[in-house]
């Protein structure tokens, strides 16, 4: 047990276990509150539980979820199980508003921050893969798609903190330390009978890739669950518009334009066009701010270029065609 390690009930069983009677801890709890000797404490998960606030506006409610998520996060980290019932609990009211993102999936990802970047990730992976098979017809299974991305990366409380928070760039060994979360998150739910195989497999695969070039064991092609494509996409997708501790924010367009091109291949394609599709469905008067700052109204949208419309800037009324200049882009969605 590491410094700083909650002790849960469960653990202080193992400590009696190995014969350890007493050891030295803290004067506060996890809490704040000060520690007293002989006083019974009562774990967070043993308080009463409280229902979703599912009457929170849909950006509450996914700070809300993240929060919990944290928490749960911090149990497994302490060797705590994974309880299905909480996970659906926690995740499938979020998934069940998936219809009220709306022009608020391109401002979630500003809401993840380098500290809390590993919740926000596991949340939005959920919410973007259960959004994306949804669109993709998974009438059935689009839930089932999210609580897999929502569980795929549990095994990150496997991590050494060192590693999982480092501030900085990976150096090799960190970096292949890091690949073995998929196989982490996968031992933590092979058992859990009330979960499908289809999940676990995606939550093990999530980080293949169809040209056998992923992680952890280098399948390809069909050999890869077609969860965890939608996962995949996903992933990278969060992994490369929100803030990390080496890398700034980047426009969620500028982000689905090198998805759609520099994973040619290893992502499955017609998903990435479909996810595309959805995420570029607005209309004409939408309000945007594009790379160089200016503020612009989206004109025209051609079917074929979908991430670069014809766009009239509010300074001078000059019309701009973003797919004829390449140095531009759209930064953010105002409305």
């Amino acid at each position: 047990m590491h410094a700083k390690t909650v002790l849960t009930e469960d653990l202080i069983d193992i400590l009696h276990c190995f014969l350890i009677e007493e050891v030295e801890v803290l004067t506060r709890l996890e809490d704040g509150i000060p520690f007293v000797p002989g006083q019974k404490i009562i774990q967070k998960d043993e308080q009463e539980e409280k229902p979703a606030p599912i009457d929170l506006p849909f950006t509450e409610f996914y700070t809300w979820t993240v929060e919990q998520y944290k928490r749960m996060f911090v149990g497994w980290r302490n060797g705590k199980d994974v309880q299905i019932n909480q996970v659906r609990k926690l995740i499938v009211p979020l998934l069940e508003r998936v219809d009220e993102i709306g022009l608020r999936l391109y401002n979630l990802h500003k809401l993840s921050t380098k500290k809390d970047y590993v919740y926000h990730h596991a949340v939005m992976m959920g919410l973007l893969s259960a959004f994306l098979a949804k669109k993709s017809n998974y009438k059935h299974e689009w839930i089932q798609v999210g609580i897999a991305g929502f569980l795929a990366d549990c095994g990150m409380a496997k991590i050494d903190e060192n590693i999982l928070y480092k501030a900085g760039t990976l150096n090799t060994a960190e970096y292949e330390e890091i690949k073995k979360h998929p196989v982490y998150s996968y031992r933590m739910v092979e058992h859990v009978s009330t979960l499908s195989q289809g999940i676990k497999l995606a939550i093990l695969q999530h980080h293949e890739r169809l040209d056998g070039s992923g992680y952890p064991l280098g399948v390809g092609g069909e050999k890869i669950h077609p969860y965890a494509r939608f996962i995949a996409i996903s992933d990278i997708y969060h992994a490369m518009t929100a803030e990390r501790s080496y890398q700034k924010q980047q426009s969620p367009f500028k982000v689905i334009e090198e998805i759609l091109y520099e994973q040619f291949g290893k992502l499955d394609h017609p998903l990435v066009e479909n996810f595309i599709s959805s995420l570029t469905n607005f209309g004409t008067g939408t309000q945007v701010i594009l790379s160089n700052k200016q503020q612009a109204e989206i004109v025209f949208i051609e079917a074929k270029y979908p991430t670069r419309p014809m766009v009239r800037l509010h300074s001078g009324q000059q019309v701009i065609s973003l797919k004829d200049d390449l140095s531009l882009y759209i930064e953010e969605i105002l409305s």
